[in-house]
């Protein structure tokens, strides 16, 4: 794999809080037009790993590049677009308001790309009439797909989702996994995504690195990994790797 071929390159990133080690070493890449899912249990350091790469974080060892940038020079770019976990819509706003407010830091005064961003944020939301409400009026499924919305519509390079579909009912999640996808394959776009659902990462992911306590335990296609632990699926996989079930 060449280096233009990349979209993430990862080597020995290492991360301290105080005197705890949260990464210890972590190394993997991310193929341009790849979906890839960053996933372990709580505490094993993928929210971490998702802030360094989006340029959040800047203070760690290793070395990070975002299509052969730093992550904060490639955030500066505009390169990267994030949803953390907790993201949620400003409530006094409407759905189209909160789309216009995000559409315009990336379109930076240039208005016929910030009204196509807003175009396409709206049809990405499958909202409807409701994006002209107030989001204190939506439901978490409605804001959760504003957000992801938000976050897409402004056609990153890199796209990097902190667990997108935590705490949704079944067809918010389902809508949601099939925006990603569609995005993804539509517009060769780079997503990165964390999941504690082992079977929505199955589904969505082209290839994962498996995280515990700050090292990786598996890297590669997720039927790949199910293969060479006997498994039925990811999730038995997952059980069996981090915990040894």
């Amino acid at each position: 794999m060449t280096e233009n071929q990349l979209a993430v390159s990862v080597t020995d990133l290492r991360k301290k809080i105080g005197n705890k080690e949260i990464l210890k070493g972590l190394s993997f890449n991310v193929s341009n037009g790849e979906v890839f899912g960053i996933v372990g249990p709580n505490g094993a350091g993928k929210t971490t790993t998702l802030r360094i790469i989006s340029g959040i974080i800047r203070s760690y060892y290793g070395d990070v590049k975002i299509f052969g940038l730093a992550p904060a020079e490639a955030k500066q770019r505009g390169y990267i677009s994030y949803m953390p976990e907790d993201a949620f819509p400003y409530e006094k706003l409407t759905g189209y308001e909160n789309l216009e407010f995000y559409a315009e830091l990336y379109a930076k005064g240039d208005k016929e790309l910030k009204d196509k961003y807003v175009k396409l944020g709206v049809e990405i939301s499958g909202l409807g009439k409701r994006i002209y409400d107030k989001t204190a009026e939506y439901s978490r499924g409605m804001k959760r797909r504003l957000i992801i919305a938000r976050t897409l519509m402004v056609m990153p390079k890199l796209t990097v989702l902190d667990e997108p579909t935590s705490a949704l009912d079944v067809e918010s999640a389902v809508r949601i996994r099939n925006i990603i996808l569609d995005m993804a394959r539509k517009y060769n776009m780079t997503i990165i995504l964390s999941s504690h659902n082992m079977l929505e990462v199955e589904y969505l992911c082209d290839r994962i690195i498996l995280i515990n306590d700050g090292k990786a335990v598996s890297y590669g296609k997720p039927e790949e990994i199910i293969k060479s632990t006997s498994s039925k699926n990811l999730e038995e996989a997952f059980l069996k790797l981090v915990f040894g079930d």
